[in-house]
Formats: structure tokens, sequence, C-alpha cells
């Protein structure tokens, strides 16, 4: 329910969101522009990024956002971003998605069984997140099943670090 409506209210608040940052460019400032992205177009993308993150309407989403940053910056429409996403220290729209998946595993990490919880053979795996063995799309696309598998990636030496 929620990817479904995902196309028809946040899309449109961020093409407004672009509409405002290209009627600013007069300012002619890229630290000013970068605030009025913060307040304005990161903070309606990144609502719910845990949840929409992984769908279809992503696509659409960081193109809207590249195009924010070609804005900013005063670059051409065939540049490619990944510097000017450097220069400004922005993370791109899947690196956005990445880090919220792994804040939300960090913070509600009781919710989640270790591998060693659910067998007692000592393997090099013991760290990761039990990942349950399912064949359905909707269940492999879901915030519980992605978190598992990003959290997974992360060297064992992060995985150690505690947050107070």
């Amino acid at each position: 329910m929620i990817i479904h409506c995902l196309g028809r209210t946040i899309l449109p608040k961020l093409n407004k969101a672009c509409y405002v940052i290209r009627t600013l460019t007069f300012l002619k400032s890229p630290e000013l522009l970068r605030m009025v992205y913060f307040s304005y177009f990161h903070s309606i993308m990144s609502y719910g990024i845990i949840f929409w993150g992984n769908s279809h309407h992503s696509v659409n989403i960081f193109k809207i956002q590249k195009r924010i940053i070609r804005i900013i910056t005063n670059s051409n429409r065939y540049d490619t971003c990944r510097p000017l996403f450097k220069q400004l220290r922005i993370l791109p729209l899947p690196s956005q998605y990445i880090f919220s998946i792994l804040i939300f595993v960090v913070t509600n990490k009781k919710l989640f069984q270790l591998n060693s919880q659910v067998h007692n053979i000592h393997t090099r795996y013991n760290d990761n997140l039990h990942l349950l063995s399912t064949g359905l799309t909707l269940v492999q696309k879901g915030v519980a099943y992605s978190a598992c598998k990003i959290y997974n990636h992360l060297p064992p030496q992060i995985k150690k670090i505690q947050i107070i």
C-alpha cells in the first residue's frame, strides 16, 4: 500500500522542491542551495525510505535528485553526478537507502536473530543476521529481509562496533 501511494504523494512534492531550488539559483551560492536541498528535498526524500527505497519509484526519485544536484552545481544535464555528489557531500539515493537500513538494524537489533541464536554450530557466519529462506519476491523486497542482507555484507569489524 505504501509503495502504491508513493508515486502519487512523494514524486509531486519532490518535483516542487526541484522547482524551488531552480528558482533560487539567482542566489549563486551553492552553500545556500545545499541548505535548501537538505531542508526541503532531503527531508521529503528520506521520510520512510526504508519502506520504499528498493521499489521501482526509487529510479524516478534518483533522477530528480540528480537533476537537483546539477542545478545546485550549475552543471550540464549530461555531466556525470558522481563527483558532484562528493563535492556537495550529499549521499545519492541508493547510498541513503543503505545507510537508513543499517541505522534501522543497529537501533533495533533486538528484532533480529543472529545465526548463533538459531543453531549451536560455530561457523564464521555466527555474527550474521539469520535470513529466513523464502522464494517470494514480496518477502525479499521487504524491510526485514533487505535489512538482513545488507547488514550481513558488512565486514565483521564494523558489525562489532557498539553504538551508545
